[in-house]
């Protein structure tokens, strides 16, 4: 394998029923593309040897606080060591009280979401691989999430919501959905897709997945 992404799924709030739907995504795009893929909910990994052997750290639907200090020193060492990171939708309800977290997000914690249901996309970056697959807009079903700021300033969007398409959007004209930042070392890529089974079974989400892990791990 070319490189190893491992997958934290710990939950000390919401938990999604999609997590196991999203591990199987990501494991089957690793092994059609060639890297490895290690699903846990222990934050024993979060070591500074074990990290030393990956070149992603993901993210996917975690909620509340998920590590420790010492877990978060080490994962703090592996992005300032050149680490990429993925967060996968509840990954923004993450960390709320870790500065060093507040940064990979662009400070874009969520605030709140609508019910699930159809809304479009605007993809306003062609040329990072994680939307390079995508024409103009992208309509699919997801829930979509309210944050608690725009990114715009300190993150390079790559998609945001047309909150003309759906109901309960509150941030307006400038609603980003993923984006991507170079920070301390290492890369990080948000996407806040990835709220229903469903989303982890569609050839464009998946595709948005690889991209972004792609991306992440350099």
């Amino acid at each position: 394998m070319s490189f190893e992404v491992i997958v934290m799924t710990r939950t000390a709030g919401y938990r999604h029923d999609s997590i196991p739907d999203g591990i199987r995504a990501v494991r089957a795009l690793g092994e059609e593309h060639g890297f490895a893929v290690t699903a846990t909910e222990d934050g024993d990994t979060f070591t500074a040897d074990r990290l030393a052997e990956v070149a992603v750290v993901m993210f996917l639907n975690t909620s509340g606080e998920v590590l420790d200090a010492a877990e978060q020193r080490a994962f703090e060492s592996f992005i300032a060591a050149g680490g990429g990171f993925v967060g996968v939708h509840a990954a923004a309800t993450t960390g709320y009280s870790w500065p060093f977290y507040g940064r990979l997000l662009g400070a874009a914690y969520f605030t709140d979401h609508p019910e699930v249901q159809q809304a479009t996309l605007r993809v306003e970056d062609h040329d990072h691989p994680a939307t390079a697959h995508l024409g103009s807009t992208w309509t699919r079903r997801d829930e979509w999430y309210n944050h608690r700021c725009g990114v715009r300033s300190t993150a390079r969007v790559l998609l945001s919501v047309d909150e003309t398409s759906y109901e309960g959007g509150t941030m307006g004209a400038d609603h980003p959905h993923a984006w991507c930042v170079e920070i301390a070392g290492g890369r990080s890529f948000y996407t806040a897709g990835g709220h229903t089974a469903e989303a982890y079974d569609e050839p464009d989400f998946q595709a948005h997945l690889l991209g972004g892990i792609r991306w992440a791990a350099g």
